[in-house]
């Protein structure tokens, strides 16, 4: 009875766990799409700041579906407490996004927004590194390697647009280099834009949401292997 019990809460958390996967698997692009919209379009207007909100408060709900996991392992849960202090900063400052699309001038309101970019790469820098730990928890050398694998390289190129996010932000508060000179830059970096988002945000995102859904697929695996192995056994008891 004892084992049975043990099983089933296994069998439970794996589940929650395969929940907060699917959850953050569908959120990253949800709330890059929705958070780029609020602030460049009027596609969202009519709905005010609910619709950043909503969708960075997804991601804040998939990493608390993760928690529900190994709860014990304290390097895992160190991991995921971090990640969950991001998302929670990230749930806090998205109402300014809207806010910002509509007063673009306010000087508060654009600090907060870079806040929010800087702790938004911050979050999926940190993503990685929960995925990486978790690897390490569960029966697949194929997952371990490529975790291994794709977690450094994703963290390189996270981590160089957060220091040209940091370096440019610095420059404008500090006044060290020239209005007309930054200006220059914006307009530079606005003509490129696509190009800069390729490698330095979508491709890690995408390497991020391939190294979730292989994650999750190895865990529905083991889920549904446990089930067969069980029913095998209460068979042949019968």
């Amino acid at each position: 009875m004892p084992d049975q019990t043990t099983n089933e809460q296994l069998l439970r958390s794996l589940r929650d766990l395969a929940r907060g996967l699917s959850v953050l698997f569908w959120g990253l692009p949800i709330a890059l799409v929705v958070c780029v919209w609020t602030a460049q379009t009027q596609r969202f207007r009519p709905f005010g700041f609910v619709p950043p909100v909503v969708s960075l408060g997804l991601l804040l709900y998939g990493v608390l579906l993760l928690g529900k996991f190994r709860p014990q392992e304290r390097v895992w849960r160190r991991a995921l407490d971090q990640a969950l202090l991001l998302a929670m900063i990230n749930l806090g400052l998205s109402p300014f996004l809207y806010w910002w699309s509509r007063i673009p001038a306010q000087p508060f309101f654009t600090g907060i927004v870079q806040l929010l970019v800087l702790t938004g790469l911050v979050f999926l820098i940190q993503l990685n590194q929960v995925l990486l730990r978790l690897s390490t928890m569960l029966p697949d050398e194929t997952l371990r390697a490529e975790a291994r694998q794709f977690t450094p390289i994703n963290r390189v190129l996270l981590g160089a647009s957060t220091l040209l996010t940091v370096a440019y932000v610095l420059l404008a508060k500090t006044g060290v280099a020239p209005r007309v000179y930054l200006q220059s830059i914006l307009l530079t970096v606005e003509d490129k834009i696509l190009w800069l988002l390729v490698p330095f945000v979508l491709l890690p995102m995408a390497m991020t949401m391939a190294l979730i859904w292989k994650t999750k697929e190895t865990i529905l695996e083991s889920v549904f292997n446990s089930l067969c192995s069980r029913n095998d056994k209460q068979q042949s008891a019968h």
